[in-house]
């Protein structure tokens, strides 16, 4: 297949790529990893493709005051590649690794992930469960909306045609937090069938804040906030890892229908995921555990 005909803008600057996208009728170009493929089998028809490779500063990632700050022009291969540091660094990079195969990662960007909104992806997961805040522009201005809201469903969010999604924020994890990710996917470059990652901070051996987050378990991602519940305050043991897997599997997922499995299969696979995140979390117990 070929793509229905369209203009093409090659932006050099933000004001110029806002400006083509002004009238609604443009997609932007950054990665161009799921924009291209739709196009080919025409089940998108833009009128105009706003390519925003060019444009200087839009691969900013800066850590400060607390918060990194994700540019539109920033690969997936760049989280791999252990640029970000600390904590939420070590989250992103885990995460990461799992998304498709190296020639995506060298391409794709975590913010056209976002702006994509695919419920399979791992990146808008991320974004929501650690309470991320996304930042759109159009040629009226700019405006900030908290990741739970951005996303309204399978490739929906908040984000009105004539914006780019120009920056996300997402907040530093307290040094000493520890993270997790699992996925399953039926084979390496799938997406998701299911994941979770988790980030645990603990103070005096008992958790003190709790970052969950489920990939492909509903029709958005989820920041399963019934499982974070369950990890607050206790010692992070066997006991509060199942307490927080069932949690999540019986009360924040809320799984549809998919080829290959049922929905208690899809809370099954929930629970277990999420006891993994949380034993990589967790890390190795004195008995080799």
């Amino acid at each position: 297949m070929k793509p229905a005909p369209f203009d093409y803008v090659a932006a050099r600057s933000a004001g110029e790529a806002l400006a083509a996208l002004a009238d609604g009728d443009g997609r932007v170009l950054a990665g161009g990893q799921s924009l291209v493929l739709e196009m080919n089998y025409r089940t998108a028809r833009p009128r105009r493709l706003v390519d925003v490779n060019r444009v200087p500063g839009f691969d900013r990632l800066e850590a400060a005051d607390g918060t990194l700050r994700v540019g539109p022009l920033v690969r997936h291969h760049t989280f791999a590649d252990g640029a970000v540091a600390g904590p939420l660094g070590a989250l992103l990079s885990r995460v990461a690794h799992h998304i498709a195969h190296p020639p995506i990662r060298a391409r794709g960007t975590m913010l056209g992930s976002l702006a994509y909104a695919h419920p399979a992806a791992e990146w808008p997961a991320v974004v929501t469960a650690l309470g991320g805040r996304l930042e759109l522009e159009s040629a009226a201005g700019r405006r900030t909306v908290d990741a739970e809201t951005f996303f309204a469903g399978p490739f929906r969010t908040a984000r009105r045609p004539d914006e780019l999604l120009r920056e996300v924020h997402l907040p530093q994890l307290p040094q000493g937090s520890t993270v997790g990710f699992a996925e399953h996917r039926r084979t390496h470059a799938s997406f998701a069938q299911l994941a979770v990652l988790a980030a645990v901070t603990l103070a005096g051996g008992r958790v003190i804040a709790a970052s969950v987050g489920l990939v492909n378990a509903a029709d958005r991602p989820v920041r399963a906030r019934a499982a974070e519940a369950a990890l607050r305050g206790q010692p992070l043991d066997d006991a509060a890892i199942a307490a927080a897997a069932d949690a999540a599997a019986h009360v924040d997922a809320d799984p549809r229908p998919q080829p290959y499995t049922d929905l208690a299969y899809q809370r099954h696979a929930v629970a277990v995921l999420t006891r993994r995140a949380l034993a990589q979390a967790r890390g190795p117990q004195p008995d080799g555990g």
